[in-house]
């Protein structure tokens, strides 16, 4: 059984993968100020609830953004699974099926979804990675990353606006039902959600300028799923792209 673990900078997704097929899905709140121990009683717990035994996983391949909880893990893992974790970052990458654009500087996250897309597709793609960040990962069929823009998350910019913003209240992320807002919230729905409706088709629309038509669109990430506008925008839409990258990762060793 594998273990894929995301540590994100939002949340740290753990997902098992046998018999062909996720079987089960963890998501815990990114704490970096946490220790090991809580981490571990987390996993523990969740283990023994889903009645998965530590003794059947032989393979674990993390990905981390967040570099002290990455130094968190990894002894983590080791310890508490007696094996050593596939590490994503520059140090594996040349036994990947990648050109990889500044490997120093790429999000490990950001790879795994190259390696999703370039595994299972075969094609020119823009991977939107909806999540603390609205990254559009752009890939060829041949494996190389040509390139990556980013732009602050659904969240991080509701976010940014309420949390400076003594007299907004909490805002729901849904689509509003008019493009013109009639009070606070459905007026930041429809400036943010709407907008970022824009914001996507207009950076589809410039790469696919630069680079050709070819490039499809692929969507990911937990909020993939709220900017109903967009649907008909992508070939594919898969929650768990990254993830799937992260398993064709750990095929490699």
């Amino acid at each position: 059984m594998l273990l894929a673990i995301d540590i994100g900078n939002s949340n740290v997704v753990l997902a098992f993968y046998t018999s062909e097929k996720w079987q089960d899905l963890l998501r815990i709140p990114t704490l970096p100020d946490q220790t090991a121990l809580y981490y571990k009683k987390v996993i523990v717990d969740h283990l023994l609830e889903s009645r998965l035994s530590i003794s059947k996983v032989d393979k674990i391949v993390l990905s981390s953004v967040v570099p002290e909880l990455r130094e968190v893990f990894i002894p983590l893992l080791s310890e508490l699974f007696q094996r050593e974790a596939i590490v994503v970052g520059p140090e594996i990458y040349d036994k990947l099926p990648l050109e990889i654009l500044r490997p120093d500087q790429i999000g490990t996250d950001l790879v795994a979804n190259a390696m999703s897309v370039f595994t299972q597709l075969k094609k020119d793609c823009v991977v939107v990675d909806f999540g603390t960040a609205l990254s559009f990962t752009i890939v060829n069929k041949h494996g190389k990353i040509e390139g990556i823009n980013i732009a602050p998350g659904l969240k991080t910019a509701v976010k940014a606006l309420v949390g400076n913003t003594a007299q907004l209240p909490e805002i729901p992320l849904a689509m509003p039902k008019s493009a013109i807002g009639t009070d606070t919230i459905t007026a930041i729905q429809s400036g943010i959600l709407i907008g970022y409706v824009g914001l996507v088709r207009h950076q589809l629309a410039s790469i696919r300028k630069e680079l050709g038509e070819q490039y499809i669109a692929v969507a990911t990430g937990g909020l993939s799923r709220i900017l109903t506008e967009l649907e008909d925008d992508f070939e594919v839409v898969d929650r768990n792209l990254t993830m799937e990258g992260l398993r064709f990762i750990a095929e490699r060793f």
